[in-house]
Order: C-alpha cells, then structure tokens, then sequence
C-alpha cells in the first residue's frame, strides 16, 4: 500500500504492538457469547483504564481523569491548540477486540514512533480515552463525547440505568468520578486544535474504494440514531389462550422487526436494525404482558433517518392496532450527518496516499466535528465484519495504520499546522 511507509525512518512498533495487544486479551471476555464485554466504568472497563494510566506513566505522560470520566494523557501541558487521538476502549456485548482498543493501543505506539523520530511538538499533544462510546451499559452511545460537548443534558445523563438499575451517576462514583461534575466542558473543548480518531473500519467500503489499501481516511458519518418501541398488551397463559383470546404484543413487536427488513429495500443506502428484543415477564409458557424492541437505522441526514423510522413505525402501529396492542416509541439518541474537516480529510488522503470513505457507523469523532477540526483513519477490515467475536485486522495493517498515525500527528504537530 501506500506511499508513506516508504519515507518512515523507523519502526518501533513492530515489537511492541504485540505486546500491549497481549495485555488486552484476557480482559473482559464475553464467556456466554463469546468476544468482549467491557462497558462504562464496569470491572473490565477500570482494568483497561489501569492499563491505559500505567502505559502512559510508562512514556512520561501526564494523565487526568476528566469530569466526564473520559481519561486524558499529555505530552507536554495541557494548553491551547492542543492535538488530540484517542478511541475508547469499552465494547458492545459481545464485541470484537479491535473495535475501539486499537485507536488507543495505536496512539501509545504512536508516541513512540514520534519520539523515534525526534520529533519535539510545537503544541500539546493528547492521548484520550472516551468514556462509554458504544453505549453497551447505559443504553446511550458517545455518553462520554457527548457530555463534553454538551449534547446531553447533563442530569438525564445521571439517572441512566443499566440493566440491573445502577445509574450513570453510581457508577462514576465507583469510578472515582464525582458525577455531581458532569457536563459541557467549554475551556477543555477549546484547547482542542484538531482531533484525530484510528479505527479499524466497519464494513467494506475501504475495499470498494481501493482493494488494495490498507488505510483510508473518513470522510464523513450518516446519520443514525435508536428508538425503544414499547408494546403493551396482555399477560396470559400461552396453553389455554385462545388466538382470538390474545392481545399478544410480541406480534407487533415482530411486526416492527419486519417492517424494518422490508422499508429499507425501498431506500438504498439505509439500514435498519432490531438487535435487542426484551419481553416481560419472559417466560417460554407465557404470553408477553409487554415486549421493548430496540430499532437502529442509519440513513442520510437527520430527515431521511427520521422519515424511514416513520414508515417503519406506521406498520408496526397497524400491527398493534389488529392486536389490541399499544404501542409507545421513545428515541434514546439521534445523530445528525456528520462531515468531517473537508481541508485535513483532504490533506490527509493525499499525505497518506489513502482513499477517503464515509462510514455508517458512528463515533465519538463525529460527535467532537461539529466543534473542532477532525479526522479519522480506518485500518483495513478484511471481512468487514464488527460488533462481533469474528471482527479482525491483520498486525501488519494495524502497524500501517500506527505509522499513518504518526505521520499524521507529525504534520500537526508543527507551529504552522494546527487548524485554527
């Protein structure tokens, strides 16, 4: 691939990606379905924010821990027009171990190839760690992003629960976070210079675009966002119910699921996804009293998410009208499209010799677009499969990407680089 690892002067990496990728192995494995199950400010997420903490003393870092429980590290004081890189390191459930973790493991690697290099920053540099990225705990992706930024209102943030009713605000206290703290954080958000996120891709795009790179740059995020339908109707005994009996809120629920399969067709480009399905009280012999089903769909901007959500919410509505069922939907988070800064996606690609993709997944990167420069880096994906055990990229791509990384960080790095 590319023209940049030509030019490189050394490769520090090599010997040591293996290790800290060893580190992460045994943390937060998923025994019931296999991968990753790391999520905000669980036992596996402190583990891995140990780790993060140790790796960065280990360079001579400076680390702190934000009000939003996003954990920083500072290569030199923290200060105006800083440049940042960062992922997160928590997963879905379920997970693979790339996706997240090899943007941090990537930004330790990259420090060493900057200082390999000899390279002195004219302006701060940053490591970060984004607390709660894909939402696997608290229902809410980005939760540390957003925070920062303040997408979020900040109290509606602290009464979040997880699945066994432990709030936001709980677990950053167990965290050593003083949740009272929580909120937009202006002064730290303007210090920002530029922010670049590595991340192996999610799909295949980058292959479509040039099958033989093995990076590529972002160039923007559709928008997306998810819903929890409720439908309610009527506990019964699932033997002595007759059909004509039930109002059933599984068929409903099953209807939205349908629905979601069948408008897409209609929309190129757009996906619809019910993941998660969650009947109460959940017996095999039971007819559901109430059925949650969790509806992801990515598509376009804001408006042609929204208007697909429609279509496919008309259905269920008529699904649970013939049932006798209510229904209720609630949306837990929407993202706009995000495009991001058109002149470094530019410099970037031709710098690196990479192609430029968009992605439909999202990012904390897109949620720090609409306040400072940004840009993101995909390592190649050869099967394209995320969010799964099966989610994979070879160690050589992974160390282009930490050579890409440095490369790009290198350039911003310099006085007369950093965006204003």
């Amino acid at each position: 691939m590319t023209p940049h690892t030509d030019r490189m002067r050394s490769h520090p990496p090599d010997g040591r990606f293996g290790g800290l990728w060893a580190d992460l192995a045994g943390i937060g494995r998923d025994a019931l379905r296999g991968g990753y199950a790391r999520h905000g400010f669980d036992d596996a997420d402190l583990q891995l924010r140990e780790w993060f903490v140790e790796q960065a003393r280990r360079r001579g870092l400076d680390t702190e821990t934000d009000r939003n429980g996003n954990l920083w590290a500072w290569w030199g004081s923290p200060g105006p027009n800083a440049v940042v890189t960062g992922s997160h390191l928590d997963s879905v459930p379920g997970g693979g171990a790339f996706d997240g973790p090899l943007g941090v493991v990537s930004a330790l690697l990259a420090v060493d190839e900057l200082r390999l290099r000899g390279v002195r920053p004219a302006v701060p540099l940053a490591l970060v760690c984004f607390a709660e990225e894909e939402g696997g705990r608290f229902g809410l992706p980005c939760l540390g992003s957003r925070l920062l930024v303040g997408a979020i209102d900040p109290d509606a943030a602290r009464r979040l629960r997880d699945g066994d009713g432990i709030s936001v605000a709980d677990a950053m206290q167990r965290a050593g976070v003083d949740p009272a703290g929580a909120g937009p954080d202006p002064q730290r958000l303007a210090g920002i210079g530029a922010f670049v996120e590595l991340h192996i891709e999610q799909g295949r795009l980058l292959r479509a675009a040039d099958p033989t790179a093995a990076i590529g740059v972002g160039s923007s995020i559709v928008a997306h966002g998810r819903w929890r339908i409720t439908v309610s109707g009527q506990g019964n005994h699932a033997g002595t119910t007759a059909p004509r009996d039930r109002h059933d809120p599984m068929i409903p629920a099953a209807g939205a699921v349908l629905a979601a399969r069948r408008v897409i067709q209609a929309h190129p480009g757009a996906v619809a996804t019910v993941g998660r399905l969650q009947p109460i009280p959940g017996g095999t012999n039971v007819i559901a009293s109430s059925v949650d089903v969790w509806l992801d769909v990515r598509h376009g901007a804001a408006a042609d998410t929204s208007a697909l959500v429609d279509e496919i919410l008309h259905e269920a509505r008529a699904e649970a009208e013939l049932e006798g069922c209510d229904l209720r939907v609630h949306r837990e988070s929407m993202t706009d499209q995000v495009t991001f800064d058109p002149a470094l996606t530019m410099d970037l690609s031709a710098r690196l010799g990479a192609p430029a993709v968009p992605t439909g997944a999202g990012h904390d990167a897109g949620l720090l677009a609409p306040h400072v420069p940004t840009a993101m880096l995909f390592v190649r994906n050869p099967s394209g499969v995320s969010h799964a055990p099966d989610e994979y990229a070879e160690t050589q791509d992974c160390l282009t990407g930490v050579r890409a990384l440095a490369d790009t960080l290198e350039g911003l790095l310099a006085p007369e680089a950093v965006p204003r």
